[in-house]
């Protein structure tokens, strides 16, 4: 057994999950960037010191969400912790679909395999993308955070979370439109219907179908493959500014979707168009250009 004597720094994108027709799949990351660095301690517990996003609300301790992560990461790999310290650096805004909660799960999976030296070696990146899935649920957004990129991501019939990268077309431009307020993302999916119409889940699957050939061959598809009917509608009464954004932006011709449960709206554009898109944000948001993130989370 050979453990990481120092400390270890992880950086770790921010994602917009869904994209409009991939609900629950599609994932993108983007350069947005949190960053933990990790390391043993001879005191007993753990100790984390926040800087930037939730520094006043955040835990300190062993309840902070990516302190649980790493002890259940060292857990899985066998590995005998005595005491952890951990400094965040959050930038992701919290509550805003922009995968913050994804990127703190991948991030702690990656430093704890890190810290784990030769023990780490027993998770490759397929076990952490399980284990970051079953954390949060769902793999979208920890796919993206995981494996940079674009991402489309499954459970298969094991019940296993399973996910690719594909590379996306160069001239994508993602910018997104940040409001003030959060929106809880239980609340947002309990909003979620329990049955769909038949016409609607085949209006998305045709549509989830063409946003792989408009991600990676031909942008000029997004506006159609980003329309979606199965989930966005619903969510509607949580979000009803971000919600008139999406419809006010696609009235423009614009690929404008809400980012994973919302509030965020992140809208696929390219240079000709994105001084347009940046120009439409409303004084209650904050627009940010931003680019694809071509490498997820990451030891540097």
């Amino acid at each position: 057994m050979s453990k990481v004597t120092g400390a270890v720094r992880v950086v770790v994108p921010a994602s917009s999950a869904n994209l409009g027709s991939g609900f629950d799949s599609a994932g993108l990351a983007l350069t947005m960037f949190d960053e933990i660095e990790a390391s043993f301690t001879d005191k007993p517990g753990v100790q984390v010191d926040v800087d930037g996003e939730g520094r006043n609300s955040l835990p300190k301790d062993e309840n902070h969400l990516i302190a649980r992560v790493m002890l259940k990461t060292f857990a899985n790999l066998s590995m005998p912790v005595n005491g952890l310290y951990l400094r965040c650096i959050n930038r992701i805004p919290h509550g805003r679909g922009l995968g913050s909660s994804a990127a703190a799960i991948s991030a702690a999976v990656v430093a704890a395999r890190a810290l784990a030296g030769t023990q780490g070696t027993r998770m490759d990146d397929k076990g952490a993308l399980e284990l970051a899935s079953s954390i949060e649920g769902h793999p979208d957004n920890v796919a993206a955070c995981l494996y940079g990129g674009f991402t489309v991501s499954w459970i298969d019939e094991n019940s296993y979370a399973r996910a690719v990268k594909i590379n996306p077309h160069q001239s994508i431009i993602p910018v997104v439109m940040i409001p003030k307020f959060e929106v809880d993302t239980e609340q947002a999916r309990a909003l979620l219907p329990t049955h769909l119409p038949y016409k609607d889940a085949t209006f998305n699957l045709s549509r989830s179908a063409l946003l792989v050939h408009a991600m990676t061959n031909d942008p000029d598809y997004l506006f159609e493959a980003t329309s979606d009917r199965i989930h966005q509608k619903y969510r509607r009464p949580s979000m009803q500014s971000a919600s008139g954004l999406v419809t006010n932006l696609r009235k423009k011709n614009f690929a404008a979707y809400i980012s994973g449960s919302g509030p965020s709206v992140c809208i696929l554009t390219n240079k000709e168009k994105v001084e347009e898109v940046i120009s439409l944000v409303p004084e209650d948001f904050e627009a940010q250009q931003l680019e694809i993130a071509t490498t997820g989370a990451s030891v540097q």
